[in-house]
This record gives C-alpha cells, sequence and structure tokens, in this order.
C-alpha cells in the first residue's frame, strides 16, 4: 500500500473536463439557486413545513462543509455526488461513505469509464439487449490540487485494478481524512486518458450541459452510443 504521505500532488487544471451522469436526475433547486450557501439551513427548515420529502431530493447536506458547498446555475451537477452518497453505491476511491466527483479529461475518457459500468449493471441484472438508459454530458473545468497516481507504474497497480477496488477505497479514505482535494490518476479504461476523482464540489466549476446519449446494449457488452441531438450513432470498439 502506498503512504499516503509520499505521493506528490499535482495542480490539475483542466479546462472542458468531462463528467457523464443519467439524465434521470433533475437539477435540485436549492443548488441552483443563487442564494448564499450559508443560507441553506434555513431555506431547508422552512421549506420542509411544506414538503417534508425535501431531504430525498437534496441528500445529505452535512456530508459537505458549508464552506466547500456551491450554489448557482449547474451547481446541482457538482453537489449532488457529495449528498446522495451510499455504501451500495461504492466506487474506486470510496467504499460509499463519502461522495467524490469523478471527470476525464476529455469525453472519450469519460464514455468509456461509464460504459464499464454501465454493461456490469446490465450484465448483473440481466437485462435484454436493447437501447438502454439517457445520459447527459457535464463539461466543467478543474483547478485543484490533487495527489498524483500518473507515473507511479507498478507501485500504483493494485490501485488501479480494473476490478478490485479495496485498496484504492482505503487509499481514498486516507487521504480523504488527511485533508486531501482529491487524486488524478491514469483511466482504467481509456488508455492516455486522464481522471480526476475530486472529495470536494468546489474543486470544478462552470459546468453546462452538453451532449444527450444513449448506450446500446447488446446481451454482453455495451457496443453503441447515440448522440441523441444530432442522431447520429458510433460504434464503441
Amino acid at each position: 500500500m502506498i503512504d499516503p504521505a509520499d505521493l506528490p500532488v499535482a495542480q490539475v487544471e483542466w479546462r472542458g473536463a468531462v463528467r457523464i451522469i443519467r439524465s434521470i436526475f433533475p437539477p435540485i433547486d436549492l443548488f441552483e439557486d443563487i442564494a448564499d450557501p450559508a443560507d441553506w439551513p434555513l431555506l431547508i427548515a422552512a421549506e420542509q413545513k411544506t414538503n417534508p420529502r425535501l431531504m430525498e431530493t437534496i441528500g445529505n447536506l452535512d456530508l459537505v462543509p458549508p464552506e466547500r458547498r456551491i450554489s448557482g446555475p449547474g451547481a446541482s451537477w457538482l453537489m449532488a455526488p457529495f449528498t446522495h452518497v451510499s455504501p451500495d453505491r461504492p466506487s474506486r476511491f470510496s467504499a460509499g461513505g463519502f461522495g467524490v466527483l469523478y471527470a476525464g479529461d476529455r469525453f472519450e475518457v469519460a464514455l468509456l469509464e461509464t460504459v464499464h459500468h454501465h454493461a456490469r449493471f446490465m450484465l448483473a441484472t440481466a437485462q435484454p439487449p436493447g437501447w438502454t438508459s439517457q445520459f447527459r454530458e457535464i463539461v466543467l473545468d478543474i483547478d485543484a490540487g490533487l495527489h498524483d497516481l500518473r507515473g507511479l507504474g507498478e507501485a500504483a497497480a493494485a490501485l488501479l485494478d480494473p476490478a478490485d477496488y479495496a485498496q484504492s477505497q482505503l487509499l481514498g479514505e486516507r487521504l480523504r481524512d488527511a485533508g486531501s482535494e482529491g487524486v488524478v490518476y491514469p483511466s482504467v479504461r481509456c488508455p492516455g486518458g486522464e481522471c480526476a476523482g475530486l472529495f470536494y464540489p468546489d474543486g470544478a466549476s462552470h459546468p453546462v450541459q452538453g451532449r444527450h446519449l444513449d448506450y446500446h446494449w447488446n446481451g454482453e457488452r455495451v457496443d453503441l452510443y447515440r448522440d441523441r441531438g444530432a442522431g447520429e450513432v458510433y460504434r464503441i470498439v
């Protein structure tokens, strides 16, 4: 196991990084509003008097320190990964006790990363072949000092295992407990690509919605994706 203290920190400044999410998740009004995040607890308390299901939409706001919260247009896409967490939805650097915002340095990276995880779900649930699930592309900027797993070679092999996340989840927890902003690492699914995993939403900014996408499941893998706006279909090789 790599000692977190031995990892270098790199200032990552990506313009036009890409995150792909399911389209079923609507914007969260509280995050999109121009209200100061410092006022959110009072707004939530007032709104809950008439909307008792509010917290199901917002999630657990206590998981994000007040000084790290962000608001404004597109803020839902940056806040939601941190307020909706569960041990039922672990990821490479979290066992589900805290949120991580993942993004690729370009579209192809985000596409292949999400295609992999979608295929695992489809296979595990024995879904029939066909076009499945709408996704949306989120284009954003990243500016954060991240612990750097790039260039570590075999030393990082266990942390980048294609299927076993035990070591990377342990590292993620230790880094976050030590005050890390997140990690930057080679993409496991897209050779030559890079991914960032942010531990707080304010490491990203300027999120805008890009393309709407559909994925095609052929019973064994996701073999096609469709750009719904352009009506174009592309093969994934």
